[in-house]
């Protein structure tokens, strides 16, 4: 299940996919942890990176649309998850740099301009990278209030004026897809830029950091309609719809950052003798590891899971705007409490500056706030609670989708608005096919949160509260959350051990949130009662775990360690 370089990848489909991500491994196994470690430190700008990216055209083969590239170039979305993986799992800044191409990618192959498409797929081949200019310093992703502007000119074109900020590859991207406002009008528009026009100016890197997250300004930049991708509502939707497309691939860099940590941990609590005892002799440490490789499993089954749906995504079936956000917010939030429970093992360890883990123990953090706070994603999850429990649809079983194949619908996904009209496949046809101690629980807890919102859902005042809803709304992602890893384990051949050792997390989890809930000064008498009841124990199995521990976790010892 967890991704091991050492043991090559994943078997795809095709044969050419499978030899590009090997020269991925292959690439940073040859430079190796100290000279990733040292690059990390100095703040070295990847430009050997980017170069290996050229030689290959791996880009160009995994973001290209095929009618814009070569033979092989299309955006398949799994295996740029399998790319997301080991990005993450060598170093955030180099999936970074991948990451915020997509980005400014999305509103160029969701666009008419089809000579900018045409230039896009030459650049990717040339080894181009690409940005995406929507955040701006006082606004951030605030889209109502920005101002960058385009001012009519009398002979049809524009010029360009404003300044974006937190804008990635903003200092060597090919082009710039750039969000902003015809002047004196709420026309939206998103047009291109090149970095290297006189008009353009970087005015610094905002982050200390190998990345080039930039604050650049555009003074009096000539645009005509050649550089126009979109406009008006369409423009708005291309936003929305870009960052659909991109917020998924965060939480897939948190399980390559986590499974590279993990392996790290395991490797020094083994060898390490503490009171003439190895550090994984005490039981709290093989309860920590143990808690954090569920944790780790059940992040990789509902993200890959997610990928499945966002692949066979259509106008009819937009079920992947409630697990997409999810990848992003929920993974990367479980990716931090991975990281958090491998540091309590390792302890000062984790500090040193030769141990991957320093680095992974900072970049963990930034995931769950790029493309949305997990606050703002979770205020456009709840959106979709009532329907999900109370008004389910007739839905087809989707497959496991890993065929190579172009995901077009990820480029005319169309209106954003209509949100309130999705519907969901029943939750509870998923949890009854499984028959496990902890399952048992997970569902009776539930039952309870559904009887909750029936009996005794928030009012308008608790409405108002955002910290009230957002615990709400943790309750309603957890079983989402639960609901697509057991879709996934027997797809995936998940040993009932290990799925009921997931569950005893995520009741513990549940009965967290639950009682954050109770705790609320505004919440009801017929609140906290349901609460208290949702409140539960997993079934502890010492058995069960023992075989969970030796056979899955600990198992794990000794079988990776990066190149020096």
């Amino acid at each position: 299940m967890l991704l091991n370089p050492k043991r090559g990848v994943r078997k795809y489909p095709d044969e050419a996919s499978r030899e590009m991500l090997l020269a991925v491994i292959d690439f940073f196994e040859s430079k190796g942890l100290a000279r990733i470690k040292h690059d990390d430190h100095e703040r070295v700008w990847y430009e050997d990176f980017l170069e290996f990216v050229k030689s290959q055209e791996l880009f160009s083969t995994f973001l290209t649309p095929p009618d814009y590239g070569d033979e092989g170039c299309r955006w398949d979305t799994w295996r740029n998850c399998e790319l997301n993986e080991i990005l993450g799992f060598y170093g955030l800044a180099y999936w970074y740099t991948w990451q915020v191409t997509i980005l400014g990618l999305g509103p160029i192959w969701m666009s008419g301009n089809e000579e900018i498409k045409r230039k896009t797929g030459q650049l990717l081949k040339a080894g181009g990278i690409f940005a995406f200019g929507l955040s701006e310093q006082e606004h951030g992703a605030d889209l109502y209030s920005s101002e960058m502007t385009l001012h009519p000119q009398e002979d049809g074109s524009f010029l360009a004026r404003g300044e974006k900020y937190y804008i990635g590859n903003g200092n060597e991207a090919a082009l710039v897809s750039v969000f902003g406002k015809v002047a004196d009008t709420e026309d939206y528009v998103f047009f291109v830029v090149d970095p290297r026009h006189e008009q353009y100016e970087c005015v610094k890197n905002v982050c200390n950091s190998q990345n080039y997250v930039a604050h650049f300004a555009l003074d009096d930049y000539p645009i005509t309609e050649a550089e126009i991708l979109s406009r008006g509502r369409e423009a708005w939707d291309t936003s929305l719809n870009t960052v659909n497309v991109g917020k998924f691939n965060l939480g897939w860099a948190s399980i390559g950052i986590c499974t590279h940590a993990f392996y790290e941990a395991i490797d020094h609590a083994s060898s390490r003798r503490l009171f003439n005892h190895s550090v994984t002799d005490f039981p709290h440490i093989r309860q920590f590891f143990t808690d954090a490789y569920c944790r780790l499993v059940a992040m990789k089954l509902f993200a890959l899971r997610g990928s499945d749906y966002l692949r066979t995504a259509s106008a009819e079936d937009r079920r992947y705007l409630l697990y997409d956000p999810l990848v992003k917010m929920k993974v990367t939030s479980q990716g931090e409490e991975v990281i958090d429970l491998l540091w309590d093992i390792i302890a000062a360890k984790g500090f040193e500056k030769d141990m991957y883990f320093e680095m992974a123990a900072r970049d963990i953090r930034a995931l769950p706030k790029l493309e949305g706070t997990v606050h703002v994603n979770m205020a456009l999850v709840i959106k979709f609670m009532k329907n999900y429990f109370f008004q389910p649809g007739e839905f087809p079983e989707i497959p496991e989708v890993k065929e190579p194949r172009h995901d077009a619908f990820l480029f005319d996904q169309g209106p954003t608005k209509g949100l309130g009209k999705i519907r969901f496949h029943d939750y509870r046809e998923v949890y009854d096919r499984v028959d496990l101690p902890n399952v048992r629980i997970f569902k009776k807890q539930i039952q309870t949160f559904r009887h909750l919102l029936m009996a005794a859902r928030p009012n308008k005042e608790q409405i108002k509260d955002i910290d009230f809803l957002l615990i709400v709304g943790e309750l309603f992602t957890l079983v989402v959350y639960g609901q697509l890893i057991l879709e996934n384990a027997p797809i995936h051949s998940v040993e009932d051990d290990v799925l009921d050792q997931i569950f005893d997390v995520l009741v513990r989890d549940f009965s967290k949130f639950a009682l954050q809930l109770y705790s609320k000064t505004s919440s009801t008498g017929t609140q906290r009662l349901f609460c208290r009841r949702m409140i539960r124990k997993p079934v502890v199995d010492p058995a069960r775990f023992e075989r969970v521990w030796k056979n899955h976790v600990y198992a794990l010892e000794g079988t990776y360690r990066m190149n020096d």
